[in-house]
């Protein structure tokens, strides 16, 4: 059975490539910034653990990805509690949320791409990652975006290979660099 796959690529007005996702959450705007900004709360569904100083320029520190070392970005620009986004690994994550009523938001993640060739990979990593993070929306126990995801990752990776977004991309903890 096929993914059911909820992002789109897209391009930019700049010409940047970027995989965009979008959710609608039960919850009052105020709540889904914390599960967006939260060392905690966004370590249950985020790939990487992130310390984030909530400034314009503010360090981050990712910890925690066994498919990743360590590593730091910055904040790229921050509107409690309506935008953030920030470097992380080349590429840039934009939060958006909009506040639809008093109880519920809609979240928008938009993953700017630095190479176009990752749209597929990142896509299906994004997907994984939103479904731990849906849960935790729900009130579910959350297992976290590495926690058994190998086989959920393949079938969105291979709907999105399917639907054409570009690919090629080497796969963290998948693809190992021959030795020579």
């Amino acid at each position: 059975m096929p993914a059911d796959l909820t992002g789109s690529y897209v391009t930019l007005d700049d010409g940047r490539p970027a995989v965009r996702f979008s959710r609608t959450y039960d919850h009052p705007v105020e709540r889904v910034w914390r599960f967006v900004t939260d060392p905690d709360e966004l370590s249950e569904w985020f790939p990487s653990r992130a310390e984030i100083d909530l400034r314009p320029g503010g360090a981050i520190t990712f910890s925690g990805d066994p498919n990743m070392p360590e590593s730091t970005g910055r904040v790229l620009a921050v509107d409690p509690p309506r935008h953030l986004s920030f470097d992380w690994g080349g590429d840039e994550l934009r939060f958006d949320l909009e506040e639809l009523d008093d109880k519920r938001t809609r979240f928008t993640l938009t993953n700017v791409l630095s190479a176009e060739n990752t749209a597929a990979r990142n896509g299906a990593g994004w997907e994984v990652c939103l479904s731990a993070l849906d849960a935790k929306a729900r009130g579910e126990r959350v297992e976290g975006p590495h926690a058994g995801v190998h086989s959920a990752w393949q079938g969105f990776y291979e709907g999105y290979l399917a639907a054409g977004l570009p690919s090629g991309a080497p796969v963290p903890g998948v693809d190992r660099p021959s030795a020579d």
